[in-house]
Parts: C-alpha cells; sequence; structure tokens
C-alpha cells in the first residue's frame, strides 16, 4: 500500500486497529454499504462491524464506520474527525451464530439523524424511538441514552480526535427518569444492574427495582436535571386578561412535574416544546408574559410546589390558587407504530 492510499483511509483503519485491539484474534463481520451516500445511497455510514464479546454477559458489540472522516481531511475542525464521534451498540447475546441485523438499521437511522439535522450525540444524551427499537418485537426498549463506550474510548487519527459512543437501549419510563437527573450518572446506576449497560430486549424497566428507584430519586433531589427542554407533541398554551393556559396529556404531567423540580427547582430555566408552542419555565418573581410567541413562566418556590402538585393530577382543570395559571390535563393515548390506541391514560 503506498503512502497517499494509507493516509487516503488513515479514518478507516484507525478504528479498525482499534477494534482490532479489543479483540485480538477474532475477525470482525463487516456490515458494508451497497451504494455509498456520497453516490446517492441511503445509508449515511460506509458499514458497521460486530464482534463477539464474552465480556460481562455474551453479547455482539456492533461499532460504526462513517459519523468520522474515514478517508481524505474534509472539514476545516482540525482538531476532530467528522462528526467527532463514531457509535457502538451491545447487544446481549442468545442462540443465534450470526449477528441480528437489525442493529445496522437503527445505526444507519441514527446516522440520518445526525447527516439531516447536523445534531450529534454526546454522553448524556438521550433520543426516543417511538416505538420498539427493534421493529415488530415484543419489548419495552423504545428509547436509547448515550455514554462512552467503557472499552472503545477516544481516538487519535489523521483526520483529527473522535470518541465512541454507546447507544443503550433503555424503556421509555427509564428515558422520562433520565431526563429528570444526570444523563451520565443515570447510565452509571443503571451499568450497576445492567454489565456494560449491554442492551436486553427482554428486560424489565429498571424503574420497578425499588433500590434502582431509591438511586435515582436521591440523585434527581442533589443533582438536579442537566436536561434543559421537554418535548411533548400535543401540548396547547394562551395567556388571556393576564392568566395563562396550559393544556397537555395526563401522562406527560408526572414528567413535567419531575423536570420542573429538578430544574428551576435548582434555580435553572426549563423549555417545554409543543409542535406549535415554546413555553419558558424559570425560577423568580410570579410572572407570566409573551415575548415572540415564546410564554415565559416565573415561578417563585410556592408555586412551583402546587404545579407539581397539579400536574400529578387525573383529568380535569386545575386553576392554582398561588398564580395566574390554569392547568388542563386532557386524556392520553398510547399509541404503536400503526396508530392502534394499546392504553388510555386518564
Amino acid at each position: 500500500m503506498s503512502d497517499t492510499e494509507d493516509v487516503e483511509q488513515a479514518g478507516f483503519d484507525a478504528i479498525a486497529d482499534s477494534a482490532q485491539k479489543l479483540y485480538p484474534g477474532q475477525e470482525g463481520l463487516f456490515y458494508r454499504t451497497v451504494i455509498p451516500y456520497a453516490l446517492g445511497g441511503n445509508d449515511p455510514l460506509d458499514g458497521v462491524e460486530v464482534w463477539k464479546s464474552e465480556r460481562g454477559i455474551p453479547h455482539w458489540h456492533y461499532i460504526t464506520y462513517g459519523f468520522s472522516e474515514l478517508y481524505e481531511k474534509e472539514s476545516n475542525n482540525e482538531a476532530e474527525s467528522g462528526y467527532g464521534f463514531e457509535l457502538t451498540f451491545r447487544l446481549k447475546r442468545g442462540p443465534e451464530e450470526e449477528p441480528p441485523a437489525w442493529p445496522v438499521n437503527l445505526l444507519q437511522n441514527l446516522a440520518r439523524y445526525v447527516f439531516s439535522t447536523g445534531n450529534v450525540f454526546g454522553p448524556g444524551h438521550h433520543i426516543n424511538c417511538n416505538g420498539p427499537i427493534a421493529l415488530e418485537t415484543d419489548t419495552k426498549i423504545t428509547a436509547l441514552g448515550f455514554r462512552r463506550d467503557p472499552e472503545m474510548g477516544e481516538l487519535d487519527t489523521r483526520n483529527g480526535h473522535l470518541r465512541f459512543l454507546q447507544a443503550v437501549g433503555i424503556t421509555s419510563d427509564e428515558m422520562d427518569a433520565l431526563m429528570c437527573w444526570n444523563g451520565e450518572k443515570f447510565l452509571a446506576a443503571l451499568e450497576k444492574n445492567l454489565p456494560l449497560c449491554i442492551t436486553d430486549l427482554a428486560r424489565s424497566s429498571q424503574m420497578e427495582n425499588a433500590a434502582f428507584q431509591k438511586t435515582w430519586q436521591t440523585g434527581m433531589e442533589e443533582d438536579g436535571s442537566s436536561t434543559s427542554y421537554l418535548y411533548i407533541d400535543k401540548v396547547e398554551m394562551a395567556l388571556e386578561e393576564e392568566r395563562a393556559y396550559l393544556c397537555l396529556g395526563v401522562g406527560h404531567g408526572r414528567t413535567l412535574s419531575n423536570m420542573l423540580r429538578a430544574r428551576v427547582g435548582k434555580g435553572r430555566d426549563l423549555y417545554l416544546y409543543g409542535a406549535e408552542v415554546a413555553i419558558q419555565f424559570l425560577p423568580g418573581d410570579a410572572a407570566a408574559t409573551v415575548e415572540d410567541d415564546l410564554l415565559i413562566l416565573s415561578l417563585p418556590e410556592h408555586v412551583l410546589a402546587e404545579l407539581s402538585m397539579v400536574l400529578q393530577r387525573h383529568t380535569g382543570v386545575y386553576p392554582l390558587s398561588s398564580f395566574p395559571l390554569t392547568i388542563e390535563l386532557v386524556p392520553t393515548e398510547i399509541t404503536d407504530q400503526n396508530g392502534k390506541v394499546l392504553e388510555v391514560i386518564e
């Protein structure tokens, strides 16, 4: 191989060498993209390599190639390679001889999100997959949290620095809990019960574990939340005659209540976004104003306490006694990916 060829795939080789050092004597299975993204293909990643690991519990270890610059240096950022990371995913291994292909599709979908929006992942981040992470699978794992892969770590290449982020499968209530605490600390606590945070599609939520829930509750109360925003697709707001109105599904009320206590209760602001709505909650003297279609609610401690309590109630209309704000909680429908209603929370 010539020096020019070596430079042109320096990033690719650096990842491959790092994986080979972790799994000496083993040959990884490489799922290569058929039509490159640069030539009009649908898959942004050049490929995903899978390794067989016995650490923690037997599992498949998926490693991406393509978030970083694999070949020639193209970006102006000399310090980082491409987006500055590659993703990994660890899946509990069953009796199968070959690794399942669906995680490859999952990782490509994450790449489509990053490449189309420019939003990058980092330690402590999360994303809602809006359904089972493995399609047509009876699993409670419907979201992902991100942490530093403890074995792959970070890497310096000729194209810049990158770190390996592990995508961890979590349940919807675990995602809500992660948002209300520090994401990295939440996943670190999760690892104490789930070795290497290996994704197990058959597992139940750790929020059903009393000891884990106590750890989360204590952490949330001590640290507050590192997440500054909450998105709810169906939320409405208005400010009429100096009184604010907020309408949302009762199923989201408890999460918003926890987020408010973990953000505003710790002296930080919280943004609530809907499809056409933006609300900022912040600590301070009681006030409700609108600036550029943003409803700003300033909440002293006694108002925050009442609002947090109201948000945990059932369907109904609740005017606050301590603040010119009325909360309307409406039934929340839980649906599958086809829109079929599975449950109604009232």
